[in-house]
């Protein structure tokens, strides 16, 4: 990543279509969700814990995570390898859940975390093997939230990656997420805030041993 422009951690980013206007319908009670379910089927195991630079992937975008000092509560969704993950990694500060179902998909995991973090006005979902995700890219997308759209979808060079964050209303319709699907196809029923993030973080995630080597 090179050129990220300055943004503070807990919101107020300074693209063109932020500042004063995102900030008058900025939402109150954000969580964060980090979907970390996954078999790692494609890593050969637990990606989850492979070592990049000393220490796990996940702890790489929990430390990013809880950076952002509006987001409470934190949800780590936990599936696959669950009990290895919560012996390895630290999870101060941040709340690991459980999902039973984690091996119908991603959707699952997302049910998991939007039942974990309860009654908040809005939720930024990331995930778990994107280790060079920055305080600042989930602090813009929250900060993009406003009542004008029911989420904010974060663009890495055009293309849709995460932090996705949600808004209540969409939040509300999770539940009938089935498969081995994210919200991409939920959002399509909602007014999605489409936001150029790519400045501000390297959106890698890490799915083979060769990307992790290429990483490190």
């Amino acid at each position: 990543m090179t050129g990220a422009r300055a943004t503070d951690p807990d919101g107020g980013g300074d693209d063109d279509d932020g500042g004063d206007a995102a900030r008058q319908g900025r939402v109150d009670r954000v969580a964060g969700i980090v979907l970390a379910g996954g078999a790692g089927r494609r890593f050969g195991g637990a990606k989850q814990l492979a070592l990049l630079r000393g220490e796990p992937l996940l702890a790489h975008v929990l430390r990013a995570v809880r950076a952002v000092g509006r987001l409470d509560p934190i949800v780590v969704v936990l599936g696959a390898h669950a009990e290895a993950i919560r012996a390895g990694v630290d999870f101060a500060g941040v709340e690991p859940v459980d999902c039973p179902d984690w091996a119908e998909g991603q959707a699952a995991s997302l049910r998991a975390g939007a039942a974990g973090v309860g009654d908040v006005d809005a939720a930024a979902v990331l995930l778990g093997d994107m280790p060079f995700v920055t305080p600042e890219v989930i602090a813009g997308a929250i900060d993009r939230l406003t009542g004008d759209h029911d989420a904010v979808r974060t663009l890495y060079a055009g293309k849709p990656g995460h932090p996705v964050v949600l808004g209540r209303r969409v939040l509300d319709r999770v539940p009938e997420l089935r498969g081995d699907v994210g919200a991409r196809d939920l959002l399509r029923s909602f007014r999605v805030r489409d936001w150029e993030g790519g400045d501000l973080c390297d959106p890698t995630d890490i799915d083979t041993p060769e990307q992790l080597a290429g990483a490190s």
